[in-house]
């Protein structure tokens, strides 16, 4: 899971990058957060395309090369699906979330819903969040506070709490609580590793696992596991 020092890809890889004036990086931000209102993966889009214009090495943004791919993906697997189950059976019915995702019900046993909303993961979720919410955000606070101890805590709290808070709209209170734990979890991974691959990979089964629970109608009764 570690990831490879030489391996970064991307626009200025090995080579500085240009400084651009704080006028035109705020704009940027701006139109980034603006973009990010029409869906994650916009906004993900919006943050790739300003790394090529302003120099951003893509290493800064969490793209480096695991050493090994194989393990990295099964690990991340591994420790995706268990920690949805964690939260399903145990964290979630401690804050006292109903033990159906209501945002989602309409998935159960509605295969073409069930196979968009993996695609909505892949994408979306897994690939979107992590580089707009990890990736850029992590790197801008990075600039802001630097590298040390405590910037990276207020980076992991700053994105957390940014992260549970796109969730409301679409998900209510209880998805804002799953996306808090689930955004500190990330973030804390993300933080020590600052390679986004497994980190996008664990975000993406932990979520493919919570939508196969709810097609298969199984929400209640993991929910049930440990509290009745």
């Amino acid at each position: 899971m570690e990831p490879d020092p030489k391996a970064a890809t991307g626009p200025s890889a090995t080579g500085a990058r240009p400084r651009w004036p704080w006028p035109l990086d705020a704009l940027a931000f701006l139109v980034i957060v603006a973009g990010s209102l029409f869906g994650a993966l916009f906004g993900a889009l919006l943050v790739l395309g300003w790394a090529a214009l302003s120099g951003t090495p893509w290493r800064d943004l969490g793209f480096v090369r695991p050493r090994r791919w194989p393990l990295t993906v099964l690990a991340g697997v591994a420790v995706g699906v268990a920690f949805k189950l964690a939260m399903k059976s145990i964290v979630m019915p401690l804050l006292g979330a109903p033990p159906v995702n209501q945002a989602y019900h309409y998935v159960e046993g509605n295969s073409a819903a069930f196979h968009k909303l993996v695609v909505t993961i892949l994408v979306g979720a897994a690939f979107g969040e992590e580089v707009l919410f990890r990736g850029y955000l992590f790197e801008r606070l990075g600039r802001l506070l630097g590298r040390g101890r405590a910037a990276s805590v207020t980076g992991v709290v700053v994105t957390s709490g940014l992260f549970a808070a796109a969730h409301y709209g679409g998900q209510g209170l209880p998805g804002v609580e799953q996306a808090l734990v689930t955004g500190l979890v990330f973030g804390g991974v993300y933080a020590r590793t600052r390679a986004l691959p497994f980190v996008m990979i664990v975000h993406g089964a932990f979520d493919l696992a919570a939508a196969y629970l709810i097609y298969h109608g199984l929400e209640t009764t993991v929910a049930h596991w440990f509290f009745n």
